[in-house]
């Protein structure tokens, strides 16, 4: 097999593994306070020191433009699971913080994703696991 086509395989493979495990893991938030979005931007922010994150950061951490997650806070903020201030470092940024049912709805939803995500992850031993974060670390240029 030459290098071309073991890359894309193993792409293919990565890709492949990461779409059904994710479509597997939207059932988590089926019926729940927040949705999937709504929960990666509070992952971002509930463990950011006094739950409060600057909005550059989770854009940083999202898997969509930096518009769409713009957007996805605001109806975050008008749901009243964050607030939003002025950036007092950066006249150009803005500051989220949790509110406490942004805080609740997060934590109802972890317990649940987090035992899915170990349960599914379980398929792997933990040098396994431990190799997988390594490469893809290394992937992502870490």
């Amino acid at each position: 097999m030459s290098n071309r086509k073991l890359a894309l395989e193993a792409w293919e493979g990565l890709f492949r593994a990461q779409h059904e495990l994710f479509e597997a893991m939207s059932a988590d938030f089926v019926g729940t306070p927040i949705t999937q979005a709504e929960y990666d931007v509070l992952l971002t922010v509930t463990r950011a020191p006094e739950m409060t994150a600057r909005l550059r950061d989770v854009t940083t951490h999202m898997l969509i433009s930096q518009p769409s997650v713009s957007r996805l806070v605001d109806r975050m903020v008008a749901r009243g699971l964050l607030t939003k201030t002025g950036d007092p470092a950066d006249g150009r940024g803005a500051v989220l913080k949790a509110t406490d049912a942004g805080a609740r709805g997060f934590r109802e939803v972890a317990t649940v994703h987090s035992r899915s995500i170990i349960d599914r992850m379980s398929a792997l031993d933990e040098d396994e696991l431990r190799q997988l974060r390594t490469l893809t670390d290394k992937l992502r240029g870490h």
